[in-house]
């Protein structure tokens, strides 16, 4: 039996909901062996984040190179890497390991509106990562921070995924979670053609590591071997289950439920 893994890049959330546990609990789920390296440790909770504590490039660096050495990655996802330094080190680790299934999400700003990357470092970004990334997973805002104009229409995500491929990534999802639909309509572009991915919203406060969840799905999928679309659309199902039958914990922006996409398809038999 050929065990399929995935390896995050991603900082560690305290409260659970999102970064390096959101990604394993998700790994898991959908039967993947995780494995992380760690950029930041963070003190967070429903309420807020209440401090970021980046490690060093050469921590993160090591932590990727004792993967690269014994435990080889179906696919790696990145999430939180904070600053320039770290963006360019996993950067360069990615390149000199030649790994191609790279799910990149560009984590910006938490729910409770701190910032998770410094401003400087969206250059970074866009010089350095987004052209190793196979699939990129921006929300609207963070597309915006990349292409640098407002995006209103479903047209605007349209360009701003162009855009965004002209970087260099193989796949963009524009989220549609800030959008104004009625659903929330998430759109993959892969250079050529328009996928939409339709999913009912849901009003509610536990939506903490949504990207987080969503993104490490998408890696899952990816890592097994699926093509991007087929990626996007087990993804769009987890996640749509994760917030719907969400735990409703915490007093402010709770969780999304890891286990609800299994437990909905063990009582569908």
């Amino acid at each position: 039996m050929s065990i399929v893994k995935a390896l995050t890049i991603a900082g560690s959330d305290s409260g659970g909901g999102a970064g390096i546990q959101a990604d394993i609990k998700t790994f898991q789920e959908l039967g993947v062996y995780g494995m992380s390296a760690v950029t930041a440790v963070t003190a967070q909770n429903t309420l807020g984040v209440q401090g970021v504590y980046p490690l060093s490039k050469d921590a993160v660096t090591e932590q990727i190179n004792s993967i690269a050495n014994d435990l080889y990655p179906n696919a790696v996802k990145t999430g939180m890497l904070f600053n320039s330094e770290i963006i360019q080190a996993v950067s360069l680790k990615l390149k000199e390991c030649k790994w191609e299934r790279v799910v990149v999400d560009p984590v910006m700003i938490a729910k409770g509106g701190s910032s998770l990357l410094q401003e400087e470092a969206i250059d970074t970004l866009k010089k350095y990562l987004i052209p190793l990334a196979y699939c990129i997973t921006p929300n609207i805002p963070e597309a915006e921070a990349i292409v640098g104009y407002s995006i209103r229409s479903m047209e605007d995500r349209k360009q701003a995924a162009k855009a965004i491929i002209e970087l260099g990534a193989k796949h963009v999802v524009v989220k549609g979670g800030h959008g104004d639909e009625e659903d929330a309509i998430d759109l993959l572009y892969d250079g050529n053609e328009y996928h939409y991915f339709a999913g009912k919203r849901t009003i509610t406060m536990h939506t903490h590591g949504t990207g987080c969840t969503y993104a490490a799905a998408i890696t899952a999928e990816l890592a097994k071997g699926r093509s991007a679309c087929d990626a996007v659309r087990l993804a769009k199902a987890f996640i749509q289950a994760a917030i719907e039958d969400n735990l409703g914990i915490g007093e402010g922006h709770g969780p999304t439920n890891h286990w609800a996409y299994q437990r909905r398809e063990v009582y569908a038999r």
